[in-house]
């Protein structure tokens, strides 16, 4: 890139095609097949970093790794500890997932920022982008383990989790150039804190029904995760009689429609079985256990509790009735998390500086912002993505929609003012 580059002002459209290049080229650092593979402390998470660093470089931004496996780019006022507004989002995907969960919200705040440096724009409070390491959940069974240590609550016994190959969270990091030991000493200061954004697709259909380009979200739903274990007895499939048997899988099987029945059936709540492990896994073996997670997700918290009796009540009566032995651990949970009204006041007001319309609409998804309420005021800025499709390698936006968000993110940024 030249000098004149450098300084010369992004024109119309050239910031939503660079932003699309760059998570092009952040979508390559993936496992093989399809989609997006980048899990937590993996190769590939190591990978994306290089690229993370000359963006936030090229932004005026020092990057980063801190303990918790976050890579951090901060402003020469952030650096000197004055009041500082936190941006991002994480880097992690879900397996064969899509370009723009979580990398979106961490190259466009960047590239906003790098564009006002280009036109001369000094915001008057630091700025610190944050590529969370650990959103999805997917390698361990704990998740936002980057936006609690930022919010100082990371607990022991959160390190302490394995993945599936026996390596615990501690080791994981420790492996990946962190030290773990240190966690507490990254938590920000609430009172040097202005606020938390967030950009993330939608991953739903509202925008593109109302044929806006962003959405202003109002809150996070509420989440939480259980991991089910069903023991039953291992048997020869050919020598033992179908009346005498304590078939793990089978009982499963109609646990998992019996979750169906009851999301189904309740209204504001929805969820999943989306993973399921078999034991011995043999094709001429009884199935003696089974392992499952459940997960509910509602805004309300009295409705996530009457769903989740209502799942359990229902797996009790299957585990029973065919001699099964039940346990249900609850692995993840998180409320409902409200939006600061004077971010969303902001950033209505930065859509209309920009002339894009921006209604409000709700999050059905968690996100990062779920944990750092803990330490400061949060908003977030929804984008497009067509259809509404996400955790999905067909997952998408326009070079157009990109554009026009990271022009608002700059008009917030320049117009903000905390009450």
């Amino acid at each position: 890139m030249t000098k004149d580059a450098v300084n010369t002002p992004f024109s119309q459209g050239e910031l939503g095609q660079l932003l699309i290049e760059r998570l092009d080229e952040a979508a390559r650092c993936s496992a093989p097949g399809a989609g997006v593979t980048r899990l937590f402390c993996s190769q590939e998470h190591q990978n994306v970093l290089p690229l993370i660093s000359r963006w936030m470089e090229q932004a005026g931004l020092a990057p980063q790794l801190d303990a918790a496996g976050n890579f951090v780019g901060r402003c020469p006022k952030a650096q000197a500890g004055e009041k500082t507004f936190i941006m991002g989002s994480h880097q992690d995907s879900v397996i064969e997932g899509g370009k723009y969960d979580g990398m979106l919200g961490v190259a466009l705040p960047i590239l906003a920022l790098e564009a006002l440096k280009r036109e001369g724009v000094t915001l008057p409070f630091g700025i610190e982008v944050v590529a969370f390491g650990d959103e999805e959940g997917v390698r361990f069974p704990t998740t936002l383990v980057g936006s609690k240590a930022l919010a100082g609550n990371v607990t022991p016994d959160q390190l302490a989790v394995r993945d599936e190959q026996g390596v615990s969270l501690e080791e994981a990091l420790t492996a990946f150039g962190c030290q773990p030991d240190e966690i507490p000493a990254i938590a920000r200061n609430p009172a040097n804190t202005l606020g938390f954004l967030e950009v993330h697709i939608e991953q739903g259909p509202v925008l593109e029904q109302r044929h806006h380009a962003v959405g202003v979200v109002t809150a996070l739903t509420g989440i939480e995760r259980h991991r089910v274990t069903l023991r039953g007895k291992a048997g020869h499939a050919g020598t033992t009689p179908m009346p005498m048997r304590h078939d793990a899988l089978v009982g499963a099987a109609e646990m998992v429609l019996a979750v169906d029945s009851v999301l189904q059936r309740t209204d504001k709540l929805v969820g999943v079985v989306g993973k399921l492990d078999v034991h011995p896994n043999a094709v001429n073996v009884i199935p003696a256990e089974v392992t499952f997670t459940v997960e509910l997700r509602s805004p309300e918290r009295h409705i996530r509790q009457r769903g989740r009796e209502a799942v359990y009540a229902a797996m009790e009566e299957v585990a029973t009735r065919r001699g099964l032995v039940l346990e249900m651990e609850n692995t993840y949970s998180a409320d409902a998390t409200a939006c600061a009204d004077w971010i969303m006041t902001s950033l209505e007001k930065a859509c209309a500086d920009v002339g894009q319309p921006a209604e409000r609409l709700f999050s059905g998804a968690g996100h990062d912002g779920l944990a750092m309420q803990a330490l400061t005021d949060i908003g977030m800025l929804f984008i497009r993505c067509k259809e509404g499709l996400s955790h999905h390698p067909d997952e998408a936006i326009t070079a157009e929609d990109g554009e026009a968000a990271t022009r608002v993110v700059m008009a917030f940024l320049q117009q903000l003012e905390q009450p």
